[in-house]
């Protein structure tokens, strides 16, 4: 069997336009950006002590924001990952769905390729359905959005609709610059904190 191309569809949206655009408009939420492309659009959107990006831990990025959503509930919480890291972590979903906290939100920027490692396909550029996993797992809404007008729609969901919920984005495989964040995982840590001292 064949493994298949990444990238095999352009899609039209583009992950840091994606991403900056619903950064716009978080007001005091909290970010918790997967590992790579994520946390370097995340930080390209501006860096913030209310973002948390992961260095490393692939598969973490829900488990972190669930943990936050749960111990923060007056706090919107959002997962901005990639199609790769989640399906690491997919599991994560379940659990999330159980453990039900009205103030998550989970964004996969999914351009169906592991882009940190030479863009190798994920699963997705086969057809796995991750918002169809979300779903299944019991996630309060779960949607994949593919253009414009779908985003258009989705970011309102995203941004304040009860969750947990999960919305997977298309976007196209792209080499953009690097915008990195603090890489000391204690200085994330304690600028997190201190930045919750509400």
């Amino acid at each position: 069997m064949t493994a298949p191309a990444a990238g095999k569809q352009q899609y039209p949206l583009r992950r840091r336009a994606v991403v900056a655009d619903l950064l716009a408009e978080r007001g005091d939420s909290l970010v918790v950006a997967g590992l790579g492309a994520p946390a370097w659009d995340v930080t390209a959107a501006g860096d913030s002590p209310l973002n948390f990006p992961l260095w490393g831990a692939m598969g973490s990025a829900v488990p972190l924001g669930l943990g936050l959503a749960l111990a923060r509930p007056r706090r919107r919480v959002l997962v901005i990952t990639g199609d790769g890291e989640m399906l690491m972590g997919i599991g994560a979903l379940a659990t999330a769905a159980l453990a039900a906290p009205t103030n998550l939100a989970i964004v996969v920027l999914d351009n169906e390729a592991y882009g940190e490692t030479g863009n190798q396909a994920t699963h997705t550029a086969a057809g796995a359905d991750i918002a169809a996993i979300g779903a299944a797992a019991g996630l309060v809404w779960s949607r994949t959005v593919a253009d414009d007008a779908g985003f258009e729609v989705a970011r309102h969901q995203i941004l304040t609709a009860p969750g947990p919920g999960l919305c997977v984005i298309k976007v196209r495989i792209e080499q953009l610059p690097l915008v990195l964040p603090p890489r000391d995982g204690v200085v994330l840590r304690d600028r997190l904190r201190a930045a919750l001292q509400d």
